[in-house]
């Protein structure tokens, strides 16, 4: 099924997929068996430790089907999320594929009633959650250097320059 290592995924978006096959009545459909198979072949890891080229729940993440375009969505978790055209819900088989696939693997999707299976690659990974939050980590461990601005037993400079014993009346006074 698939053409990489294969189903990477999150300890949440896991916990998500159970509760997803929970709700499913019909257990014979494609979507149903690709769901089942990602659940049986997932390599789970924390939101620390996933790679950041493994798409995940509310992700961005740049696909192409067969020969086509390639279009860009956001992977998200509801089909009430997003918006129509700019993201690709988890309930879809497209979004159920893509979930887990690392930059540049592919998965073929039969779809109910089809015979010719459906070939979609992730090409790209723009956006991972999980990638962003260990960046603010990263940045907020990282102390600035401090610099010191003002020495508290310096005396102050005088900001006003008739006050600084300057005689020199200037051009106004001529």
């Amino acid at each position: 099924m698939w053409t990489g290592k294969g189903c990477i995924l999150t300890f949440s978006d896991f916990t998500i997929l159970e509760q997803l096959q929970r709700n499913i009545t019909d257990r014979r459909t494609a979507f149903a068996r690709l769901l089942e198979h990602k659940l049986e072949n997932a390599e789970l890891m924390t939101r620390e430790d996933i790679p950041p080229i493994v798409a995940t729940l509310n992700s961005r993440v740049r696909y192409r089907i067969g020969d086509a375009e390639p279009q860009v969505r956001l992977l998200t978790p509801d089909p009430t999320q997003g918006m129509v055209g700019l993201s690709l819900p988890l309930t879809t088989m497209r979004g159920m594929g893509l979930l887990g696939l690392a930059e540049g693997e592919a998965i073929a999707l039969l779809r109910d009633g089809e015979t010719t299976p459906e070939r979609i690659a992730l090409e790209g990974v723009l956006y991972q959650p999980e990638a962003a939050l260990r960046k603010m980590a990263d940045r907020a461990n990282t102390r600035p250097a401090l610099r010191l601005v003002h020495d508290a037993g310096a005396p102050m400079p005088s900001l006003r320059p008739d006050l600084a014993g300057d005689d020199d009346p200037g051009p106004s006074a001529a």
